[in-house]
């Protein structure tokens, strides 16, 4: 059960997670500075976040009628949780980019250590689970 909730709380982190941090406040979407494709590409991501939670919980709570189907539903789970973080994680090796943009505080990556730690307790949770 403990496994199931820590990727619970995987799942919760990326919906509302992405939510807060880029929609209610000036660094992203309402960025007046930001061009229309840029917003464009973030909310793009911000859909992704809420599409892969709802995966994540859809998979976490799933009932599977044998211990096969419930490790393939937490591997699903695991790989749905962590996507995004992963993706967060890498982005910062693109040329060019930024994990802060200067005006906001940059440089530096402090969105790292949350990536990781909703990340792991996703990890942690379906390797829990899958056990």
């Amino acid at each position: 059960m403990l496994g199931r909730l820590l990727l619970t709380l995987d799942a919760l982190g990326l919906c509302f997670g992405a939510i807060i941090a880029d929609c209610f406040n000036e660094t992203h979407l309402f960025n007046p500075r930001w061009r229309p494709h840029a917003k464009f590409h973030n909310a793009q991501t911000i859909s992704l976040a809420i599409i892969l939670s709802g995966l994540t919980l859809y998979y976490t709570w799933r009932r599977a009628k044998t211990l096969e189907l419930h490790r393939e539903f937490m591997i699903a789970s695991a790989v749905m949780g962590s996507i995004y973080w992963i993706a967060g994680l890498l982005s910062i090796l693109f040329p060019g980019t930024m994990a802060v943009d200067p005006e906001f505080g940059g440089p530096g990556f402090p969105q790292a250590k949350v990536f990781v730690g909703f990340m792991a307790a996703g990890l942690l949770g379906a390797w829990m689970e899958y056990r």
